[in-house]
């Protein structure tokens, strides 16, 4: 822990928890990356992400203006965010969420060792769809070369989260006003098959009751 990420607002809410900040990076889909361009501003892009060990992975195609950014090493600050719940308030001011989210801090480098390549690679499919990389068919030299991966240390991450009902204030509690937590679920639904396919392939358990993992 250290000053960017100490919780200054609410830090009973806050935790530098591992395991809390890993389960949340594992059941997110995706992060937002936020970084200054070639020209000083600010940007922030969505992408997928992998996380091995202390190790937050990012890849795309070589011609993506973030990668050609970040390759060169540079700071960024990197969000996760789950909502789980919608409070409803007895009064506008006192209306929140429930969530859990995870910010980090750090600097990129370039991933260049073609057996590390090959672990992000992997960590990647398997964060989309555990099971999905021994399935599908593994990337050929040329498209290992039109990916680039970056990486980033967690060594400065911090978690928050709030969950619970409305704070209302006490002089408001006998207002005629409905009051309490809209629960947030992700779902999904029963997988299409590509009808450009040429043949019928058995759709795989592991699509067929999909879900993310739950922190």
């Amino acid at each position: 822990m250290n000053d960017r990420t100490t919780l200054r607002r609410y830090p009973d809410r806050g935790s530098h928890d591992r395991e809390t900040i890993d389960a949340i990076f594992r059941e997110a889909l995706i992060c937002h990356v936020g970084f200054t361009d070639d020209e000083g501003r600010p940007i922030v892009i969505p992408t997928i992400h992998a996380l091995v060990g202390d190790t937050l992975y990012l890849h795309g195609s070589v011609a993506s203006r973030m990668l050609r950014t970040l390759r060169e090493g540079s700071d960024v600050c990197i969000n996760v965010a789950i909502v789980d719940g919608l409070v409803m308030a007895r009064s506008h001011f006192n209306h929140s969420m429930n969530y859990r989210s995870v910010v980090v801090f750090g600097t990129t480098r370039l991933v260049d060792d073609p057996a590390e390549k090959q672990v992000a690679f992997e960590a990647i499919a398997e964060h989309v769809a555990p099971g999905r990389w021994d399935d599908a068919r593994q990337p050929t030299e040329v498209e290992d070369r039109q990916t680039m991966v970056v990486a980033v240390s967690l060594d400065e991450a911090s978690a928050k989260m709030r969950t619970g009902g409305p704070h209302d204030d006490e002089a408001d509690h006998d207002l005629d006003v409905w009051a309490g937590v809209v629960p947030v679920k992700t779902t999904f639904g029963t997988p299409i098959a590509d009808p450009d396919a040429i043949r019928d392939v058995e759709l795989p358990g592991y699509l067929r009751e999909y879900r993310r993992p739950s922190s």
